[in-house]
């Protein structure tokens, strides 16, 4: 009778391949100097017995320990709040594999302070998760850090130019494109312009969005028109502010696409001008305030990506990396979702 998969350990593997524990370690490892037959048994031996490694154990008993920090954004952007929460129970989960999380807050908008930070992260961490601007400062600081021996996973927003290993997130892209084609099917053939709101050009995710959203709109709906752009930084007022001014600029204007956070600014501006019945709001990442515009009907869908799913993914990777372990790249693929008011979580 075979012995359940749990209970099975390195020494039965040894033991069915007639070898020492030493030597199923070092082909475990792929370690040099043993003979090809040798290397042969042994993982007959791992598969005969289904054999699968306590990754956890074996860096513990190896002595290894990891510490990663995470650098997420200041400020009052829901989304990155709801990140910060998913990192501290990402950490966790991280203290049982033998590595640890520290979190760092910094204003990503300003590439200098950003760049600076990451600086300073070398020779303290072994791996690095940081929501990065899309900038030469920031992406030198990246590669300084990976030469240093740092491995650096872009999270949210990527710097593909960088010498990152991994980036985690969703198709920004297809995000836009999705937009796009939402906005366009529910203004239902109107002619008419649409207005864009975006954080910032400067990071990878929003230029991304804008790219992908200009290139439905453009190709086709020809009857819509993008209005003239406006930047929030993320900030409710400034969200606000710039929607306002589109309501009240653009005569013909039937939805609004906000590119990043800001939306409960924007619901606050639709409801003060009396458009929440005609005019289309598509947005992103489900929170609190999302929620309750959809549920009122001031915004019509919202394009998600789980913040749980990418701390989790991003701290995997990093633990992979360190570890010099097998990554599973499926998993680690962040899906978009879209949510309208009937089906909600």
């Amino acid at each position: 009778m075979s012995r359940p998969l749990s209970r099975i350990t390195l020494q039965d593997v040894a033991r069915e391949a007639g070898v020492s524990l030493a030597t199923a370690d070092r082909v475990l490892n792929g370690r040099a100097g043993v003979r090809g037959q040798t290397v042969e048994r042994v993982q007959a031996a791992i598969a005969k017995l289904g054999y699968r490694p306590n990754l956890a154990a074996a860096r513990l008993a190896r002595g290894e320990t990891f510490r990663f920090c995470f650098v997420l954004p200041a400020g009052s952007n829901v989304f990155m709040r709801q990140l910060a929460e998913q990192v501290d129970n990402t950490a966790d989960w991280l203290a049982a594999q033998h590595a640890f999380i520290d979190t760092l807050r910094v204003d990503v908008f300003a590439p200098e302070q950003l760049a600076a930070v990451l600086e300073g992260l070398a020779g303290r961490y072994d791996g690095v998760a940081v929501v990065a601007l899309d900038h030469p400062r920031v992406r030198a600081a990246i590669d300084d850090l990976v030469a240093a021996g740092v491995e650096v996973v872009t999270l949210v927003s990527d710097v593909p130019s960088s010498q990152r290993c991994h980036y985690v997130g969703i198709d920004n892209i297809a995000a836009g494109r999705t937009a796009a084609t939402l906005l366009g099917r529910f203004t239902a053939g109107r002619r008419g312009s649409v207005g864009l709101i975006l954080g910032t050009a400067a990071l990878r995710d929003h230029a991304e969005r804008q790219f992908g959203f200009n290139q439905v709109i453009g190709g086709e709906y020809p009857a819509l028109r993008i209005a003239a752009l406006g930047e929030s930084r993320d900030e409710e007022d400034r969200a606000e502010a710039v929607a306002a001014r589109l309501l009240r600029e653009v005569p013909d204007l039937l939805g609004i696409y906000n590119v990043g956070a800001g939306n409960r600014g924007v619901a606050a501006a639709i409801e003060a001008a009396s458009r929440t019945r005609d005019l289309v709001f598509i947005g992103h990442d489900l929170t609190d305030d999302t929620r309750r515009a959809l549920l009122r009907g001031v915004m019509d869908a919202v394009i998600n990506q789980d913040a749980g799913h990418q701390s989790r993914s991003a701290a995997r990777v990093l633990l992979a990396r360190c570890s010099r372990e097998p990554l599973m790249l499926e998993q680690e693929r962040i899906r978009i979702d879209i949510f309208v008011r009937d089906n909600l979580p």
